[in-house]
């Protein structure tokens, strides 16, 4: 059995995976049995279909990708992580079709902002069922951590290396497997201590579980329609602070602090730079809204603190309605969600890597272009491995993903203005909500939305969470095995 698993395809395997996790919302039915029993087969069936399909894809031989090289196993990984997350929003939006609410396209918006950790939505939480509203945070919860971190949690396997980079997760122990369990389990105990304090601090279970999840994730869905806010509670806030947080750290960064290493942990550039970021930009928002609003000092400090947290994270929690926010602060929180959590954590955006990558590089050209053309520097960064140079050839990989991005997201804006007729201004906010999966809304994207405008939207989200250069080498790969 070890080496059938070992040995067949990653394809069908991933099937097998997502049809398990599809099934897992189920665990809730026992407990609300009378109201929501009839919502069992919503799950069962894709769930069985996906289980049965893959054990075939891993029997039956499919066609390979020809070829060898490094750009042979970059054409397969790409092209594995797309399917999978291709394929995950696809089983994902079957179960809402029971409902009987919404049609198929709205039901993969929901899917694709479950999985993407966007948090976007079009029902109404107030009175979706438990087992969906359980099945929507679990999704986050998974497509936090990633499809590809999971399969290698339960299953060896030989190409894990080359899948495992793509889905952009870092290295922390020699050991690909020992480093995807090490992720799994301090996931896992995080989860498990934030659903807790929730507990501890007044919530209910099932609420607790849901906020957790969605929160390590930085998803930020919510069984409330207004989101932690509508608790008005300081003690949920602050314990969604601090789970916000550890889901926009590095994972590697997250386990040295386990094994104390915290002098390798404080070296880390992107540790020091998310630092200074958050601490200013919640002293700036702090000021703002005290400042050009009617809130106490009080209130301005606790909805500044959770919203710079909530918006760098790009969860999008509020404790405030985002249209409540000063110009400054809300300017302000549309600059964070760009900048984004670090890399390999549950957020996007950016990320803080990345942006660090650019301040340096811009500094190191001025520096260049005043020193002496004889003088030559070698400059560094700090990552959870270690010392690391900064070469010409990582600058240009940071400065290329900048331009698609940047590209993406006019792009996204200029789709939004001619499928929904969006002013320029919704058009751009919410074109930034879907590229960093902070998943707030200008009011585009509701039950209302029309097919066009959610397909933008679902591809805006996927975007946001596989990050432009694997869709980019996924699309030229399938390009390429046709020809």
């Amino acid at each position: 059995m070890r080496s059938f698993f070992t040995n067949k395809s990653n394809l069908g395997k991933l099937m097998i995976l997502i049809g398990v996790i599809t099934l897992v919302p189920t665990v809730v039915i026992p407990f609300y049995f009378s109201a929501e029993s009839q919502f069992f087969f919503a799950f069962l069936i894709p769930s069985l279909s996906s289980i049965a399909a893959g054990l075939a894809a891993c029997i039956v031989p499919i066609k390979k990708i020809h070829g060898r090289g490094f750009s042979y196993n970059l054409r397969r990984a790409s092209l594995t992580v797309l399917f999978a997350w291709f394929y995950g929003t696809f089983l994902g939006a079957i179960p809402f079709l029971f409902l009987g609410e919404i049609n198929y396209i709205q039901c993969l918006f929901e899917s694709a902002s479950g999985w993407s950790t966007a948090g976007l939505s079009v029902l109404n939480v107030e009175t979706l069922p438990h087992v969906f509203l359980f099945h929507r945070s679990f999704m986050q919860f998974c497509g936090g951590l990633g499809f590809v971190l999971v399969m290698i949690t339960l299953i060896q396997n030989r190409h894990a290396m080359s899948l495992y980079s793509f889905e952009g997760h870092d290295q922390v122990t020699p050991s690909v497997v020992k480093t995807a369990r090490t992720i799994f389990a301090l996931y896992m105990s995080i989860f498990l201590v934030g659903a807790l304090l929730y507990i501890i601090c007044g919530m209910n279970p099932f609420d607790s579980v849901i906020h957790s999840m969605s929160a390590l994730s930085t998803g930020g869905f919510s069984t409330k329609a207004g989101s932690i806010g509508e608790y008005n509670s300081v003690a949920y806030e602050a314990v969604t602070i601090v789970i916000m947080l550890l889901g926009m750290t590095n994972f590697a960064v997250l386990v040295l602090l386990v094994r104390r290493k915290f002098r390798q942990a404080g070296k880390v550039s992107e540790v020091r730079l998310g630092g200074i970021i958050l601490g200013a930009a919640a002293v700036m928002a702090v000021l703002g809204l005290y400042f050009s609003s009617t809130l106490s000092f009080g209130d301005s400090v606790r909805h500044g603190v959770f919203n710079t947290v909530s918006f760098m994270s790009t969860t999008g929690y509020t404790s405030m309605e985002h249209t409540a926010l000063p110009p400054f602060v809300f300017l302000l929180m549309f600059i964070l969600v760009f900048i984004g959590g670090g890399s390999g954590s549950t957020s996007s955006g950016l990320k803080l890597n990345r942006v660090y990558l650019l301040l340096r590089g811009a500094g190191l050209n001025l520096k260049n272009r005043m020193s002496p053309k004889s003088q030559v520097s070698v400059a560094y960064y700090y990552n959870a491995q270690g010392k690391t140079v900064i070469d010409d050839a990582l600058l240009k990989d940071t400065y290329a993903f900048l331009a698609l991005y940047l590209i993406t997201f006019f792009t996204t804006a200029l789709l939004l203005t001619l499928t929904a007729g969006a002013s320029i201004t919704d058009a751009l906010f919410e074109s930034a909500s879907l590229i960093t999966a902070v998943g707030l809304s200008s009011g585009i994207f509701d039950a209302a939305a029309n097919a066009g405008t959610l397909f933008v939207g679902i591809l805006g989200m996927l975007i946001a969470r596989l990050e432009i250069t694997i869709l980019v080498t996924g699309f030229f790969s399938v390009a390429g095995t046709k020809r």
